[in-house]
């Protein structure tokens, strides 16, 4: 069987595109090139599917939701508060998992930050 090597690209809509990518690059360090090439270190991806009455991901219309796993949580999420950002106050620990911390994007998309165990 064929099997995928891995997520090829992740796409999203947005009222203003070339507003939208620059939040990613400079709040969060998205380091894309011209044509949304970004090289990302190496780790674990998880792909997990959720209940559809879900409220982990934000809104109910919000049917995805990014995670970026994240060096030190703690510094990333201030980084984010400190360029006036939407952060969720809460964190959460996962015993083996890792922490994780959420942003909302000027588009409304909640993303979520791992910082793996």
């Amino acid at each position: 069987m064929e099997r995928v090597l891995g997520i090829g690209g992740y796409f999203m809509r947005a009222a203003d595109p070339m507003s939208l990518g620059a939040w990613y690059r400079d709040c969060l360090g998205l380091d894309a090139d011209e044509n949304g090439l970004w090289r990302q270190g190496a780790g674990p991806t998880v792909f997990a599917t959720f209940e559809s009455e879900t409220d982990y991901f934000g809104s109910r219309a919000q049917q995805t939701m990014l995670n970026f796993r994240v060096r030190d949580l703690d510094a990333m999420l201030a980084q984010l508060r400190a360029k006036g950002a939407d952060v969720a106050e809460e964190t959460q620990d996962m015993d083996g998992v890792g922490r994780f911390g959420w942003v909302t994007d000027p588009e409304g998309n909640r993303v979520e930050l791992w910082q793996p165990a």
